[in-house]
């Protein structure tokens, strides 16, 4: 509580041992005004230390994910696909989005969670919360806009599961502006971590960067693809986990395709521009994990697999699962390495069967085979 005042402190201490207190009784109690109190609960709100009305006191680890939440479907050709004409499938739909498959992944694992993006007023919108809320995440900052549908992305795959096209309607995501952080602010500021995905706008992301500075939680960030990585700022100070791939590395570090560095150089020169923690993945090549004490290369989990679609997501859902749980990160994103493997055994982004149990019998089954 390095960050309150005394009377800040004080106000604190009477909310906690009773939340049904009154400002007045407050204001008595501690022979202030009452206009004083009330400035002193908005900036323990602001804070993070107090929800808002009603004084809830926050969860001492809880977790919100900020971004994208999207409606996939894959078609898979029966055959060689013959172009302007029609061609028989087998259709798959699913629930997607980074943000939303790391948020399904925690809130299966039993992570008290908040979960905030924007989706469409129809039902899609409307099945995706659902679908989230049951698996017990808080999803009442979910915004819903008329303006547009809820996010879609489509791929069409050929005979050998190869992609030959993806489509995809994300102009939801443009309408999250910088002014909706002030009313996601007090869900955002309670938190232990925020993580926030790189499909929210580039006026969002920087705006969200510079008002976490004055607030409590820790902001891990993924920067989803090359394009997209480019929405974060050049200051990159206020991040203090990044999740990248060895290409998008190189985008934000401004490199071009003759200066590229390798990925334990560029997590490295990540940490230089600012950010405190850096994994960078290499798919099947492993990952780079960049820390104070340095850059250590690890391997991936070995698996055998049937569609490695969301692997990603459950690498960064793992490792936040067990930071959140106090472990440094090489030994946490071993732990998200041994989810993406796992993932990759299932024909879903997410697996149905995740739970906290599930997850520690495939840590003590690598441990096993390690030995």
């Amino acid at each position: 509580m390095d960050d309150l005042g005394t009377q800040e402190q004080a106000v604190l201490q009477l909310i906690t041992a009773n939340p049904f207190l009154g400002q007045q009784e407050i204001a008595t109690s501690l022979g202030l005004a009452r206009s004083t109190v009330a400035a002193h609960i908005v900036a323990l709100v602001n804070k993070g230390y107090v929800l808002g009305r009603g004084y809830v006191l926050p969860a001492s680890q809880r977790m919100v994910c900020l971004g994208g939440a999207v409606f996939d479907r894959k078609y898979h050709a029966k055959r060689p696909l013959i172009f302007e004409t029609s061609n028989p499938v087998n259709s798959h739909r699913s629930f997607g989005g980074v943000a939303r498959n790391v948020a399904e992944n925690l809130a299966r694992l039993g992570v008290d969670l908040g979960f905030v993006s924007i989706v469409g007023d129809d039902e899609t919108g409307r099945a995706l919360t659902r679908h989230l809320a049951d698996l017990g995440a808080d999803v009442s900052q979910v915004i819903t806009t008329s303006e547009r549908p809820t996010a879609e992305y489509a791929a069409i795959l050929g005979v050998e599961n190869e992609l030959v096209l993806g489509i995809a309607d994300m102009d939801v995501f443009d309408l999250f502006s910088p002014a909706h952080l002030d009313r996601i602010w007090p869900h955002l500021a309670s938190a232990a971590w925020v993580f926030m995905d790189c499909n929210m706008p580039a006026a969002t992301i920087e705006a969200l960067l510079q008002r976490k500075a004055g607030a409590r939680f820790k902001l891990a960030v993924d920067t989803v693809s090359t394009p997209k990585a480019a929405r974060l700022p050049k200051d990159l100070s206020g991040i203090d986990l990044l999740f990248t791939n060895f290409d998008e590395a190189n985008t934000l570090l401004g490199l071009t395709d003759d200066a590229r560095l390798q990925p334990r150089d560029a997590a490295e020169a990540l940490r230089a521009a600012g950010v405190g923690e850096v994994i960078v993945t290499m798919g099947a090549q492993g990952y780079a994990v960049a820390t104070s004490a340095g850059v250590e290369v690890m391997q991936p989990v070995p698996a055998q697999p049937v569609d490695v679609t969301g692997a990603g997501d459950a690498m960064i859902a793992g490792t936040l699962y067990r930071v959140l749980a106090g472990d440094p990160l090489p030994l946490a994103a071993r732990t998200g390495a041994l989810l993406a493997s796992l993932t990759t055994e299932s024909e879903a982004s997410v697996r149905p069967d995740l739970s906290a149990r599930f997850l520690e019998a495939g840590m003590h089954r690598v441990s096993a085979q390690g030995e």
